[in-house]
């Protein structure tokens, strides 16, 4: 189920949910399909957001097991992207972040990544795409 709000996850009201966030993290990447496109990375500003399985109760100790470390949201949508490596199409750099942050972590069931194609934006417009899947 897709709710509003840029593709997040809506919910029963009486399920409980614990969503992870990291939003507009500037990256280069090489994609694009136009030819001045293909050579040079492009900037983008991408925000990733991961639906987790929640534990009952989180007390002061609990460890960070129980959760999941931000920084690899961040990994997902910087370094874990191949810097070599051309996506022709911004979903299929969305889709790559969303496989990375699936092999992170079990307890991860929803990611939504949305990208901003940095080059194409004027003053406050945020041109771009947000790609969000279940783990299958």
């Amino acid at each position: 189920m897709v709710g509003i709000g840029g593709g997040v996850p809506s919910y029963i009201p009486s399920e409980d949910f614990l969503t992870l966030e990291v939003d507009d993290l500037d990256f280069d990447v090489l994609t694009g399909i136009y030819s001045e496109e293909t050579h040079l990375p492009q900037p983008l500003r991408i925000s990733v957001r991961a639906l987790l399985t929640v534990a009952d109760h989180y007390d002061p100790d609990t460890p960070l097991s129980a959760s999941k470390n931000y920084m690899d949201l961040k990994h997902a949508a910087t370094t874990a992207l191949p810097a070599d490596r051309h996506f022709t199409l911004i979903e299929a750099v969305a889709d790559h972040i969303i496989e990375t942050v699936f092999l992170q972590d079990e307890k991860v069931r929803h990611v939504t990544v949305k990208i901003v194609k940095l080059l194409l934006t004027e003053r406050t417009e945020q041109i771009g795409i947000t790609l969000g899947r279940w783990r299958r």
